[in-house]
């Protein structure tokens, strides 16, 4: 066990006798300081002269400062780079580590591993419409807002959500273009669903069957867009907003709303960001695989129920925050931009593995973490486990 260090003044009296002539053992009796430890003192006072504590070497950096500092430019130029490319980069200069190094060097330079948001590919067109949208509705009341009826269609997969991507980044960056993933509409998926809300609260929700084309699409707006309507008290010149799908831009589209007299506002392309919709689907589907649907009739039976528990707080709460939308696309001059829930309340990030963890795979690791925070953790323990590396 390692000892309490002597002070310096009783160091100097070590010295102090030794010059008055007393041998080492009575100085360790008068002082009641070891023997071994008397001697190491004196030595030290002969070799350098003082008593004082001389500069400690330490372990040295196990990368030179070239290195790190080779390293964060790496990560920072090319966010999605992974840490076995960081780590071969290393050791093509002569320098092998453990890749749990990096991660510390890159986390002291403000570096963090994040799941990369899937922002759609926006091109100088599309962030010039998003700005004059925003230029344009940044003034308007909040009355006028608690007459639109915002509408989207979204896919809910059986087994959760898509496939993630990790990169490196500083916090509040999210949304900048290098640490987002282009997406592109729709792919595939368990069950489509169309749904629309307002202030005052969530509207029809309609699970799509078969192919989704204007036919369909009017077939879908004929039963539920007037009944969510006069079911949320909007009146008669209500405001409807959807994206730009051709579906809804169609031709026979626009005849319909004429014939409903249905205003609709103009969207601009390639904004998902602006429509709040998305944190409700969000709320959804979190809410739905929280239950762990064991089929797609389950599937559609949870969204159904959860979409009605969506409260109309929640729903006011994300009209009334819409003039921060529009501002941050006006600040990021057309970009993207964070939704509604990254200005106001920090998202949970998921648990990170260290230590004894450390070499357990990603997905072994990603089935821990939804056990540990799933309603009935005892349905997914077993499966888990029977997969962890022996």
């Amino acid at each position: 066990m390692k000892t309490k260090e002597l002070t310096k003044q009783v160091r100097d009296k070590v010295v102090e006798k030794y010059e008055a002539g007393l041998g080492y053992k009575k100085i360790s009796r008068a002082l009641n300081i070891s023997l071994s430890t008397i001697k190491s003192i004196i030595r030290k006072w002969k070799e350098y002269g003082t008593t004082a504590n001389l500069p400690r070497g330490g372990r040295p950096p196990k990368l030179k400062s070239r290195t790190r500092r080779k390293l964060i430019r790496e990560a920072t130029r090319g966010p999605m780079v992974t840490l076995e490319e960081l780590q071969r980069s290393t050791a093509e200069v002569g320098e092998s580590v453990h890749r749990t190094t990096i991660s510390r060097l890159l986390h002291k330079s403000g570096l963090y591993g994040r799941v990369a948001r899937r922002k759609p590919l926006l091109k100088g067109i599309h962030k010039k419409s998003r700005l004059e949208f925003a230029r344009s509705h940044v003034g308007d009341t909040a009355n006028m807002w608690k007459k639109v009826l915002w509408s989207d269609e979204t896919k809910i997969e059986l087994f959760g959500l898509n496939a993630k991507r990790y990169v490196w980044r500083k916090p509040n960056t999210a949304h900048h273009p290098e640490h987002t993933i282009p997406t592109v509409k729709h792919g595939g998926g368990s069950i489509m669903l169309w749904g629309c809300f307002s202030s005052a609260g969530t509207g029809k929700l309609v699970r799509i069957e078969g192919k989704m084309d204007g036919a369909k699409y009017r077939e879908i707006l004929e039963e539920n867009l007037m009944q969510s309507a006069k079911d949320l008290r909007l009146g008669r010149r209500f405001i409807f907003q959807q994206d730009n799908d051709p579906k809804h831009t169609a031709r026979a589209t626009k005849e319909w709303f004429g014939l409903k007299n249905v205003n609709v506002l103009k969207w601009p392309s390639q904004s998902p960001d602006l429509n709040p919709i998305e944190n409700l689907w969000q709320d959804l589907k979190i809410a739905v695989h929280r239950r762990s649907p064991s089929n797609l009739t389950e599937l559609h039976l949870f969204c159904q129920e959860e979409w009605t528990n969506l409260s109309i707080s929640r729903c006011a709460k994300l009209v009334e925050t819409y003039p921060k939308r529009l501002a941050a696309v006006i600040a990021a001059k057309g970009g993207s931009t964070k939704s509604e829930d990254d200005h106001s309340t920090p998202q949970p990030q998921p648990p990170h593995f260290t230590g004894v963890l450390s070499g357990v795979p990603d997905n072994i690791l990603n089935s821990a973490a939804r056990v540990l925070t799933h309603t009935k953790p005892w349905q997914h323990i077993k499966p888990a486990l029977i997969h962890l590396p022996r």
